[in-house]
């Protein structure tokens, strides 16, 4: 992938979840895709799991996984970016939030960054109540940065330590 060599480059956190039509593709697909991202380079994506949907109705269970990017995109830039993919993979969006989906990607953390805007909130507002996002994140901060922490300094390793273990298990994605 070519950068430009005055851009920095910063370690930008990704949620992933699908329930929808084979999640495991959905989640693959979107991993190759990550990569794919102009100025954008993939360093790891976390081991799956398999959480209970939250949102209306009788859904199926989702696949969740975390991915950590190399980026000198911008943050929004970056979020345009993961709205293509998920578009291109089927996301349908409408009123009603957590419905089922093909593919969600959330950008959790960026750098360490405090952003609020209309359209993009980072760090990602209801990460630190989600076993799902805090638990892959937990898996990339071991490979990856033991360290990582929000920007007010909470490790993402005690967030996922005193975070319920309920209604979420590792996967393998079948």
């Amino acid at each position: 992938m070519t950068q430009t060599s005055s851009a920095q480059k910063v370690t930008a956190y990704i949620g992933l979840g699908s329930n929808l039509e084979h999640p495991l593709t959905h989640i693959e697909q979107a991993a190759e895709a990550l990569n794919r991202i102009p100025h954008t380079r993939l360093l790891a994506l976390s081991p799956l799991y398999q959480s209970k949907a939250i949102g209306p109705g009788e859904q199926s269970d989702y696949i969740n996984a975390a991915a950590a990017l190399e980026t000198s995109l911008s943050p929004l830039k970056l979020l345009h970016q993961l709205q293509i993919i998920e578009n291109q993979q089927g996301r349908k969006r409408g009123p009603v939030r957590w419905v089922a989906r093909t593919l969600d990607l959330d950008l959790l953390l960026f750098d360490n960054i405090i952003l609020e805007t209309e359209e993009l909130t980072i760090p990602h507002p209801r990460m630190t109540e989600r076993n799902f996002v805090l638990f892959p994140l937990r898996d990339l901060a071991k490979l990856l940065s033991p360290s990582l922490a929000l920007p007010d300094g909470r490790s993402i390793a005690d967030l996922a330590q005193s975070c319920n273990d309920a209604d979420i298990s590792p996967t393998n994605g079948k």
